[in-house]
């Protein structure tokens, strides 16, 4: 299993990467709180900290937070590396972010992700959307944080 970097170590954020580090994974987190148990402390020590090909979750809000953590990646970033949104973000915006990361190489997976209190212990229920081998790449760590050893996966009307 490889490194997984997650951004956003909130509630949801913050009990997936304890749940994926419970799993064997290594998970490097940031978060923009420093009281969040952040292990680096910007996007550009988060990519730094994680072997290329990378795979980085993205768990803060939808819509402008989402954008401008997107935005972000996509400079640091490079090509053949995945994005993966967690943040239950509109559909439009996530055919949007799979196309401006696409130009760049960069691969994307929307994974809606609902599980509230109970997705540490219990797992967390994913709907995956996006090409199919950035889907199955992932699975290893989409297997470890959902709740039944099924993934649905559609490829995503981009």
């Amino acid at each position: 299993m490889g490194t997984l970097g997650m951004i956003g170590l909130g509630r949801m954020g913050g009990s997936m990467a304890e749940r994926l580090r419970r799993g064997g994974h290594v998970v490097v987190g940031f978060d923009s709180s420093s009281e969040s148990g952040r292990q680096v402390d910007s996007l550009e020590a988060l990519v730094a900290g994680l072997e290329a090909p990378r795979v980085v979750w993205v768990m803060v809000p939808a819509g402008q937070p989402t954008y401008d953590t997107v935005d972000a990646l996509k400079l640091l970033l490079a090509p053949g590396d995945v994005v993966v949104d967690g943040g239950n973000s509109r559909y439009t915006d996530d055919q949007r972010h799979a196309i401006d990361l696409a130009e760049v190489g960069i691969g994307f997976v929307d994974a809606g992700v609902s599980g509230g209190v109970w997705g540490l212990t219990e797992g967390y229920a994913l709907m995956v959307g996006g090409a199919d081998e950035q889907v199955v790449r992932d699975d290893s760590e989409l297997a470890t944080s959902q709740v039944a050893s099924h993934l649905e996966r559609r490829r995503a009307a981009v």
